[in-house]
């Protein structure tokens, strides 16, 4: 199981950098790059919120689920 993250679309859509981005946000372009890079093992609500609140999204426009090669899903 694979959860994208899918910043770099929403971010290029709206024209924001990264910099500009992590400070609406309140978190460091480090963690956003570590989003970005899907090098992340959790988020929590409270970024998903600003995360989404700063975008104007819903939280599927930035996150989305691929099943591992070879699986059909989940059963």
């Amino acid at each position: 199981m694979a959860i994208i993250v899918d910043l770099d679309v929403q971010l290029a859509k709206r024209g924001l950098s990264v910099g500009e981005f992590a400070d609406a946000v309140g978190i460091t372009p480090a963690n956003i790059a570590v989003l970005k890079n899907g090098r992340a093992k959790a988020v929590r609500f409270t970024t998903l919120d600003a995360i989404c609140r700063t975008l104007d999204c819903q939280p599927g426009d930035v996150l989305r689920w691929v099943p591992d090669e070879g699986t059909d899903g989940p059963r």
